[in-house]
């Protein structure tokens, strides 16, 4: 990832998080997040403090590619990042390359 922190995990949950603000700023592409995911705005903030939801929200932008493409443009990552970041969370080896 571009922008990495001295912790790998700590990297991986920051992207998330401005994954979520990403999402969170249009009403409509974070309407369908929520309606997705069952969770109502109130109780996102509760879940963003869980490593599964973190990369749960990561594999959701990486399912749609407008959205994905969207998001990395804005970070100023590629998507290949957004991938290590998601597997950081799941539990995966941050430092793998991507094949």
């Amino acid at each position: 990832m571009a922008k990495l922190k001295a912790n790998p995990r700590e990297a991986a949950e920051a992207l998330a998080i401005q994954g979520l603000g990403y999402m969170a700023g249009d009403p409509e592409r974070l309407g369908r997040f929520l309606n997705l995911t069952g969770l109502d705005p109130q109780s996102v903030r509760a879940a963003a403090q869980e490593a599964s939801f973190l990369a749960g929200l990561l594999e959701y932008i990486a399912g749609d590619q407008d959205l994905l493409l969207g998001f990395c443009a804005e970070a100023g990552i590629v998507p290949a990042d957004l991938d290590r970041a998601r597997r950081a969370l799941g539990g995966g080896d941050w430092e793998r390359d991507i094949p």
